[in-house]
């Protein structure tokens, strides 16, 4: 259990660390609702090719910055930060997904108490049962649009995070969803 917290943690960290960066906006980065809702990125496979996605134009492997393959932690994001999907598999827990996304939630609204609750859903890709917490999160004055999704993979707990500036709500929802659906899961 302490390593799925510490693996949160590093979750909530970056996310942090990409709302607080709001002195360099990404003012190139495309705004209309196409590139939005499918993205046309490069293809990513992971884990042996179990959990493929389409990586969001202008996003970039960062894994060796943040994480290696040997903590199993794999981070993408733009140049300045603020657009993120980043991919943690850990030790698996006897906690259901609906639990864990309790806890996420309540450790989310322990360090931001303007929190907003998007969603915090069951959903099913691929045949594979994973739960989505959706919501807003305030940091410095900077608002961010993070979409977590937790489940199983392999008897390992497989964590995808996806945070983007939330200044216009609808556009980054319709993106997080737009990887959402690209993505691919096989047990």
């Amino acid at each position: 259990m302490h390593k799925v917290t510490k693996l949160m943690g590093i979750s909530l960290l970056v996310l942090g660390l990409a709302a607080c960066d709001g002195e360099t906006k990404d003012n190139k980065a495309p705004a209309d609702s196409a590139t939005a809702n499918a993205p046309a990125g490069q293809q990513v496979s992971l884990l042996n090719g179990k959990l493929a996605f389409t990586l969001p134009n202008g996003m970039a492997d960062q894994s060796g910055k943040l994480g290696n393959q040997a903590n199993n932690m794999h981070v993408y994001a733009d140049s300045t930060g603020q657009r993120a999907l980043i991919v943690i598999l850990g030790d698996n827990t006897p906690d259901s997904l609906e639990n864990l996304a309790t806890r996420l939630e309540e450790q989310q609204r322990s360090r931001d108490a303007n929190l907003q609750v998007i969603t915090n859903k069951a959903i099913d890709i691929n045949g594979v049962s994973l739960r989505q917490l959706d919501s807003i999160i305030t940091s410095g004055g900077q608002k961010a649009y993070s979409s977590i999704l937790l489940g199983t993979l392999d008897n390992q707990l497989l964590t995808i995070q996806i945070t983007l500036p939330a200044d216009n709500q609808q556009q980054a929802q319709s993106e997080a969803e737009g990887i959402i659906h690209a993505l691919k899961l096989n047990q």
